[in-house]
């Protein structure tokens, strides 16, 4: 009797913006961390980007009143409560070589040249600057997103010396790449209203996997925090079974 061996489809490994679909739809970029890089930018050298001043933008102006940057203005009547579903007012956008969902009423409500801001102060803003802010790191204005909405610190050199090894693709025809895969959904898995873990679902030609961007609520908006490592988010994992646990952006 023949006996057939099941093919199991391998996992993902490695950060997702390492996975080839990924360089495609959802802007994200092998980088690779390596102890040298540290050593390069706590030498005495230029080190990259190590100890550069921000550069001007909205999150580095005066605020209003509110402690919103100014012109900043989203629904923020949610407050902390965990949200059940996704705003009614969830449209797609083409953002570089990716497609995000984007929020009328959520955010990003503001563009400046490059960067898109302004995100709710509640569960769903954050999910969304989880979302929109990594996608943008693959485009020729990837100095300005880091510097304007990633939180300051070791990581944030590292992530930007590492950047900066790698070429810039401002669209998925520049990519010349046709793989498929989406942002399907989040889930919230903390939020305090100072800082907030959100749990990206994503959509492959293979089922769906899942990692985890950490933000900040700093300057007036949120900010992705990364780790000591550079990396925007943690290691990518399968999701097996259904999506039961996260909010669907309705792909």
């Amino acid at each position: 009797m023949l006996i057939r061996r099941q093919r199991h489809r391998p996992e993902p490994s490695g950060p997702y913006w390492k996975q080839r679909s990924w360089q495609t739809s959802a802007g994200f970029l092998a980088l690779v961390v390596l102890v040298g890089v540290f050593v390069a930018l706590t030498s005495d050298g230029d080190g990259g980007r190590a100890g550069a001043a921000p550069s001007a933008g909205p999150l580095t102006t005066a605020t209003a009143r509110d402690g919103r940057p100014k012109g900043c203005r989203t629904d923020d009547s949610a407050g902390d409560a965990l949200p059940k579903s996704a705003p009614k007012d969830i449209s797609w956008q083409a953002l570089g070589i990716a497609r995000v969902p984007v929020s009328a009423s959520a955010g990003p409500t503001r563009t400046s040249g490059v960067m898109r801001w302004c995100f709710a102060h509640t569960p769903v803003g954050a999910a969304l600057a989880a979302t929109v802010i990594p996608s943008q790191m693959s485009g020729s204005g990837w100095r300005t997103i880091t510097d304007q909405q990633v939180v300051a610190g070791s990581g944030r050199d590292l992530f930007a010396f590492q950047r900066s090894t790698v070429a810039d693709v401002d669209s998925a025809a520049e990519s010349g790449d046709t793989s498929t895969a989406s942002y399907a959904g989040f889930a919230v898995t903390s939020y305090t209203g100072t800082d907030a873990g959100v749990r990206l679902l994503l959509r492959t030609g293979q089922g769906y996997a899942s990692t985890v961007v950490l933000l900040r609520w700093s300057g007036g908006d949120w900010k992705v925090v990364p780790d000591d490592s550079g990396s925007l988010h943690t290691t990518v994992a399968n999701v097996s079974g259904n999506t039961n646990g996260f909010v669907l952006w309705g792909v």
